[in-house]
Formats: structure tokens, sequence, C-alpha cells
């Protein structure tokens, strides 16, 4: 399995630099098996059947890039940082330029918000920072800003918009550093509406990391190594998508951080477990699907983990197709792009 079979030629101009507004008014493309229509995310309610669940991932984004400055002397520089994840000494944290900066060496970034370098490796650091619990988040939200995707930061910097457009409307649980772009249509009047039919919610966590960025470097696929990232599925998540399982309803994860959080909590006969840890779970064709029936995900990178992930779900052929016809009828792609019901001809 090859990395030039998940490529394809995208025009620039599909990557969506801005969401859709209202948010339910993105398209949405509509695969069932091979049949493929046009629609939009406020078609939900018409699609999906009462006894379906959606399974959502509640992570909150933080607004992981911080711009500061440490001084030697009259020497002051600027240095950008984005958080990773926590640390037991800090945060692990990338630094531009990274050697700027020595350990010990204090980086300032508010008045309110300074860290010492704890750690430093050849491509991250690892910051102490001087507050900590509810002071730091506050201290955080006033100085740092949400961490835009490479493919939008290197078109217009961040701003206080995306503070709201890169946040889920059920966002509840502070960790991730990149939002679950799927959820990113949902909003309360269109989830209202989706329970008034008979739709059931399951909420998990997935603490998406900067690692769902990573490229693919491997021409044999199948020796990629995944990014770790965090999640949990608690005793009550996995009692409801069981319970489900069991009345025949589908389990449509919205995102494909929630398709591999409950993928890697279930149990080959396709019972979900609670379950915390860190899970760097790879999903390529050939995967066997053990709890997930469908899928609400936007449209991915060429060469990336989550085409290769949507393939293995729907097969390459019909993959492929999909894509096709997203790039030729115009969708939008990537983070605040458009998105997609991916349903494989079983289901």
């Amino acid at each position: 399995m090859k990395l030039a079979d998940f490529d394809f030629d995208l025009p620039e101009t599909l990557i969506a630099t801005r969401p859709a507004r209202p948010r339910t008014h993105a398209r949405l493309l509509l695969a069932e098996g091979d049949r493929i229509s046009d629609r939009h995310v406020f078609d939900l309610q018409d699609i999906l059947r009462p006894g379906d669940r959606l399974v959502l991932n509640n992570t909150k984004v933080i607004p992981a890039r911080l711009f500061g400055t440490r001084q030697r002397g009259d020497a002051v520089a600027k240095v950008e940082i984005t958080l990773l994840e926590p640390q037991p000494l800090g945060w692990r944290a990338l630094a531009k330029p990274l050697r700027k900066v020595n350990l010990g060496e204090v980086i300032r970034f508010s008045d309110r918000l300074s860290a010492s370098v704890a750690a430093k490796t050849e491509t991250d650091l690892t910051l102490a920072f001087d507050l900590t619990g509810d002071d730091f988040d506050a201290a955080l939200a006033e100085a740092g800003v949400m961490p835009l995707p490479p493919y939008i930061a290197a078109k217009r910097a961040a701003d206080d918009q995306d503070r709201t457009d890169y946040q889920t409307v059920f966002a509840r649980h502070a960790g991730a550093v990149a939002a679950p772009t799927a959820s990113l249509h949902f909003d309360e009047p269109l989830l209202r509406a989706l329970a008034a039919k008979g739709v059931d919610f399951t909420e998990v966590t997935l603490h998406v990391g900067a690692g769902t960025f990573l490229p693919v470097k491997v021409e044999d696929v199948t020796t990629h190594k995944m990014h770790a990232e965090w999640g949990r599925v608690s005793a009550a998540a996995a009692d409801e998508i069981n319970a489900t399982k069991r009345a025949g309803g589908r389990i449509i994860p919205v995102g494909t951080t929630a398709l591999r959080l409950i993928e890697s909590a279930a149990s080959p006969d396709g019972t979900l477990h609670p379950w915390e840890g860190e899970t760097d779970i790879f999903i390529y064709p050939g995967y066997r699907f053990r709890i997930t029936d469908a899928l609400m995900t936007n449209f991915h990178l060429p060469k990336s983990t989550l085409v290769m992930l949507v393939a293995a779900l729907m097969g390459e052929t019909t993959i492929r197709k999909v894509y096709d016809h997203a790039i030729n009828q115009g969708y939008r792609f990537f983070s605040y792009g458009d998105s997609s019901l991916l349903i494989p001809a079983k289901a």
C-alpha cells in the first residue's frame, strides 16, 4: 500500500480560510455506498434516522499559540511558542526560532504570564509556567491566540473571530491544540432539531494534538507511526453506545477524532468499554471497524492518515469517487471547509 495511492490534486482555491455562516449552511456531501448527493449540514435532520447516535468529541481548544520575548542583558529576542501537550515538568512546546532560547531562560508573554525553559531537545522544549490552574487558564486566554492549522495560518493570522469559529458549541474539557473540525458545523438549533427527531448523542473526549497535521513520510504507509493523543470514554458513554448497537441504531462519530477514540476502546466483538489513556491507532484500508457504522467528516489533506481512514471505511475506489466529486463541485476543504457524511453500503 503506497503513499501515492492516497494522493490527489487539490486546487488551492478550495482551501477554506473562514467557515460557512451560519455553521449549518456548510455543504454536506452525502455518500451512501457509492451513491453521492449534494446536501447541506442542516439537512442532517432529514437524513439521520431516529435511533441513530452521534458521537461528539467535547474537547476544548486552548489558545496555544503565544508570542513572547526573552532577554539577555540589553538584548531582547522575540519567540513564538506553540503549546503541544502537558508534561510532568510543564508544557511541551515548539519554539520559533528554537535556537534563541536556552535551558533555564525565562520567556515573558504578558504582564501576567511567563515561563522558564525546563527542558530542551533538538526539536522542542518544555516550559514551566509561573501560573497553574484557573490562573493559568485565564492568563493564557488573554495572551494566546487560536492555533490555526498551517494551511490557514500561511494565508492569514488568527484573530478574535477564530476564538468562536475554531471551537465547537459543546466544547467542555480544555486540552486540544487543534479542533475536531467536523463538529464545527453544529449549532444549538440543529442539535435540538436532531434530538426532537430521536437522534441520540454521546460525548467523549480526545484532546487533538498538533501531530494531526504531520505528513506521512514513508512510501509504505503500513510502516507509518502515528502520534499519540489522550482520550477518555466514560462508563456512561460506553453504556449508551452499546445500548444503541443492541437496539439496531447506527453509531456515527462526528469527526475522525471521535472515531479513532471509540475504535481504540472497542473490543473485537464490537463492545465498547470505558477507556482512558493515549491512543496511536492508525486506521488504513484493510482495517475492520468494530463499532463505527458511518462517519461525518470534513475533506482531508492529500496523502494524509485521515484520507487513509476514510478510504478504510468506504473503500479506496469509492473514496476516490467522493473526492473527485467534491473537487469538481467546488466543495471547500480542510478545517474550515465543508463536510461529508460517509455511510458504507452495509449501513
